[in-house]
């Protein structure tokens, strides 16, 4: 349907325009109204994004209930759930943007150390913690170390193995926008408090301990530094994300059982935040 809108040229009310008369007649095209979702998006983008990236990443919950799964999360919903918010409100220059900072790799060599460095500092003092006051290691695990750099790799590149591929919704997408609304202490702790209820299908299923509910908020305030410092690159994000999960899941949990796992979960806790105390004190100074 269109509506006209008739000027006052040659020919009455009741007549249309003649062929001669250009611009005599307005054609005004309807404007596509946004659906309710988008809509909704556009008005509250964070709670949008929130709420997709629980709905996508735990769908997995019902195929481990049923034992087809040996995960009861999907460790990419974020980054589907980033995707949609973005193509909803800002189009294709935000989905752009979003994929460019996940292949930033231009960035400063201490980037890479720290993502490197730093889950291997904070794995090394808690299991170092755990020997000194008389847990012992298991010696098979123990010798599975050489097994780390593939584990990191497949965990870099294959979406759902490991939680890499969280880091272009919770850093890329959530991070800043958090930041600019709360500042750069609370936008972090805020985003670590949401990270560790996305995490709730591992903690009900037993695959982490409820010591990681501190470790969570703390490496999100520590990520939050490194990701900020490395010009925004989801790239050395989900680097150093990978690298947590080689060398914190992958090797240095099965290396403690019983009282031993609990206390290294407390020092790896423990660890974590003061170097999540290191980097707000950074930011603040810089």
């Amino acid at each position: 349907m269109v509506s006209r809108r008739r000027s006052a040229g040659p020919g009455t009310d009741d007549e249309p325009a003649g062929p001669g008369d250009r611009g005599a007649m307005t054609v005004l095209r309807p404007t596509a109204e946004p659906g309710s979702v988008r809509l909704f998006a556009r008005r509250r983008p964070l709670l949008t994004f929130f709420v997709l990236a629980c709905a996508l990443s735990w769908w997995p919950g019902l195929l481990y209930m049923a034992g087809w799964s040996s995960l009861p999360i999907a460790g990419f919903g974020p980054f589907l759930a980033a995707l949609a918010v973005l193509g909803w409100t800002e189009g294709r220059a935000g989905i752009g943007r979003l994929l460019r900072s996940m292949v930033r790799w231009r960035v400063s060599p201490w980037a890479y150390a720290a993502a490197l460095g730093v889950p291997a500092l904070a794995s090394g003092a808690a299991i170092a913690a755990v020997i000194m006051t008389g847990g012992s290691p298991d010696a098979a695990a123990a010798a599975d170390w050489t097994a780390i750099p593939a584990t990191l790799v497949l965990i870099l590149l294959i979406p759902g193995i490991g939680g890499a591929w969280e880091e272009p919704g919770f850093r890329g997408y959530a991070l800043p926008r958090l930041e600019r609304r709360f500042g750069i202490f609370a936008g972090p702790l805020l985003l670590g408090a949401f990270w560790v209820a996305w995490h709730l299908p591992l903690f009900l299923a037993g695959q982490i301990l409820f010591t990681d509910v501190l470790t969570i908020i703390a490496a999100s305030v520590v990520i939050a530094g490194v990701f900020q410092s490395a010009r925004q690159s989801v790239l050395i994000a989900m680097l150093l994300h990978a690298t947590n999960n080689a060398v914190g899941g992958g090797y240095a949990s099965p290396l403690f059982h019983g009282a031993d796992s609990l206390r290294l979960g407390l020092f790896t806790a423990a660890v974590w935040w003061i170097l999540a105390i290191a980097v707000m004190v950074l930011r603040k100074r810089a």
